[in-house]
């Protein structure tokens, strides 16, 4: 009995991708190629599952993927398509938008997990490879704080602020609350330019100073922070700003 319903779910699903016609499309191919000699599209069609009056599931995950924007191509574009522009196409409604955002954020967090391992994070042009992508493309500034463990590898990552924020604003009190909670060894700062020029600001200078004065207090030194431009980054240790006395401001 669990056979037979097994081989009509399946046969629908079939149906329901090629759109009703008996071709070698997504599903069969799954199943005599594995998913890694699939297309995007083919992938993407499995998973829509059902097309519209006059296009199957492939056709619909054509167009959905065509909504990616350059320089951002295929399934990596999509996590910067909205779910309005998802919805606009025929055969999207909202829960499979959500289901396609979703799948979005799924993937890119596979990947920073697999990028992750074997990244030391004592070396800043490491950490700026680590960073990039997630955040060259930013309309808005993002800062993240990064504790390190005994061996230099991560323990975790996390926004502290995003928008227009002055950085010589942020307190330091939210930074080491995190990193005490963590058991933290070491923090870097890592932060984006939306301009994509990675050179840093008196108020990204300031906030150094107050983050490494606060962290030598607390045990807990701030190893770098690295501002990310448009493939280009800037490291304060690198730069030798924390070196070079006087070059990160002094303040009482």
């Amino acid at each position: 009995m669990t056979d037979k319903k097994t081989t009509t779910n399946t046969a629908a699903l079939k149906a329901a991708v090629s759109g009703g016609e008996r071709t070698d499309l997504p599903y069969e191919r799954f199943f005599r190629f594995g998913a890694e000699n699939l297309t995007e599209a083919e992938l993407l069609a499995i998973i829509i599952r059902v097309g519209t009056k006059g296009q199957n599931a492939l056709d619909v995950a054509k167009q959905v993927l065509g909504l990616a924007r350059y320089p951002k191509e295929g399934l990596l574009g999509l996590y910067d398509v909205t779910l309005d522009e998802l919805k606009d196409v025929g055969g999207i409604g909202e829960v499979k938008a959500v289901q396609l955002k979703c799948l979005t954020e799924l993937s890119k967090r596979i990947s920073t997990a697999r990028a992750r391992e074997g990244i030391n994070f004592t070396s800043p042009d490491q950490v700026a490879e680590y960073f990039m992508e997630k955040l060259r493309h930013r309309t808005t500034e993002c800062v993240m704080l990064v504790c390190l463990d005994t061996k230099g590898q991560m323990l975790c990552e996390k926004k502290i602020s995003e928008g227009s924020v002055n950085m010589s604003l942020i307190s330091p009190r939210e930074i080491f609350l995190t990193a005490l909670e963590m058991r933290a060894v070491n923090i870097l700062l890592v932060h984006n330019h939306p301009s994509g020029d990675p050179t840093p600001s008196s108020s990204d200078k300031i906030l150094t100073c107050h983050v490494r004065e606060a962290g030598e207090g607390i045990g807990i030194p701030l190893l770098d922070h690295i501002v990310i431009g448009d493939r280009r980054h800037v490291s304060f240790r690198a730069a030798g700003w924390f070196l070079e006395e006087g070059s990160v401001p002094k303040f009482t």
